[in-house]
């Protein structure tokens, strides 16, 4: 956990820059594929993702470790072999959950938030999900196991593997000559973020390309077909904690209203998008039919409100840092309450975003939590302590927060009655 946060404090600023870098590029390029918009939406999902990580809010089913214990009949001596076999594995592993997320519908509520944004930039490689308590990830791993992978090592190449999956999300590098032939490209990338019919469910692998051209599943970047990205039933909403319950709460709903019970069991495991005829006549739901002919979702931010938002984004990643550079202090159970007002600091100011008038209560609940903590321990959990006088400023965010979210809300009631 403290590892982890530790690394995070590190690739966090990083990343931010990445994605900074590339707005800047795009608009001095005369190509800006980072909507402010989008960006904070993906930003903040990546905020849920490492906050949830790192407070190990996970079921693990099956740990690599125990695969390793049952099934390891090799030895490796920790070379460089070792890490190179732990690389491989775990890209194999990936290729496998990310194929099956796509293909079965009680997978793809875990990957939806993924594919949610319909743009194609670094910042969306950040759209991870929350949704993910279940892990199965290691049973892909026996081959490891059986050839005697140390599960240190796998934690060791883990993230390595995980943020190399970084930079191929992006429309400003083209096709890369004989590395196309080998590893994962942008353009590779940019084909499986696509809903053109030509790109759907299209390679699926994370770091090497070649598991898609053994398996079947892998498609060029056409020349003739731009793609188009986004999920072909869109999410419309920039509030990444609800797009990440979206696809299971509809599960949920069909199950309930099917007729026929088989039905109500198997929509689960079938493919992705099956849904029982009764239910799919009754309650049709929003689907994309003609992939060059849809509107985008822009919820039409005023200049003020996009400069809050991200001001709001800044704020949690300061905030954020001081939580994961402070584990051990803190402790539990206060880092995870510190991860609640993590959660519901996103899920105010997105909701804000996406013009919800009653976006203020959020709000409000958010000051309410965290005023709770102040007044019952003089400080911020320990950051008055570390930081003396930061108390103030932290009360101060929250009161500015809150009123400005009065603001905006009863704006966006003087528009709907303007129109």
């Amino acid at each position: 956990m403290e590892a982890y946060g530790e690394i995070l404090l590190i690739a966090m600023p990083a990343f931010f820059g990445l994605v900074l870098f590339e707005k800047f590029w795009g608009i001095w390029k005369g190509k800006d594929t980072v909507p402010v918009s989008d960006m904070i939406s993906s930003l903040s999902s990546g905020i849920t993702n490492v906050t949830k990580d790192v407070l190990g809010l996970s079921l693990v089913v099956i740990s690599y470790a125990w695969l390793y214990d049952k099934l390891g009949f090799f030895e490796i001596k920790a070379t460089w072999l070792v890490y190179v076999i732990a690389f491989f594995a775990l890209d194999f592993a990936g290729y496998w959950t990310h194929r099956i997320a796509h293909e079965y519908n009680i997978f793809w509520n875990n990957h939806i938030i993924h594919h949610s944004s319909e743009e194609f930039n670094l910042a969306c490689a950040l759209r991870q999900s929350i949704s993910g308590i279940v892990k199965i990830f290691a049973v892909f791993l026996i081959p490891a196991a059986i050839l005697g992978v140390p599960p240190e090592v796998i934690a060791i190449v883990a993230p390595l593997h995980l943020f190399a999956q970084f930079w191929y999300h992006t429309q400003h590098i083209g096709k890369m000559g004989i590395l196309e032939k080998v590893i994962v490209t942008p353009s590779h990338h940019r084909v499986h973020h696509a809903i053109n019919p030509e790109y759907l469910d299209k390679n699926y692998g994370q770091i090497f390309i070649f598991w898609d051209r053994w398996f079947g599943t892998y498609q060029d970047e056409l020349e003739d077909v731009p793609a188009v990205y986004g999920v072909t039933r869109p999410v419309q909403t920039w509030n990444p904690i609800k797009i990440n319950f979206m696809h299971l709460w509809l599960l949920i709903k069909d199950a309930w209203r099917a007729q026929n019970w088989s039905d109500k069991l198997k929509i689960w495991f079938m493919p992705l998008g099956w849904r029982p005829a009764d239910v799919a006549q009754k309650y049709p739901v929003n689907k994309i039919e003609d992939v060059y002919h849809f509107e985008k979702y822009d919820s039409h931010l005023s200049k003020g409100m996009l400069i809050w938002s991200f001001a709001q984004l800044i704020v949690l990643l300061l905030l954020l840092s001081y939580l994961f550079g402070n584990l051990a202090a803190i402790g539990a159970p206060g880092i995870f309450y510190y991860g609640g007002f993590v959660f519901l600091t996103v899920y105010a100011y997105t909701e804000l975003m996406d013009r919800n008038p009653n976006a203020w209560a959020w709000e409000l609940l958010k000051a309410v939590y965290a005023m709770y903590f102040v007044f019952t321990s003089g400080d911020w959990f320990g950051m008055n302590t570390a930081f003396p006088g930061a108390i103030y400023g932290f009360v101060g965010y929250l009161l500015v927060s809150l009123l400005l979210s009065f603001v905006f809300s009863l704006n966006k009631e003087r528009v709907q009655l303007t129109n």
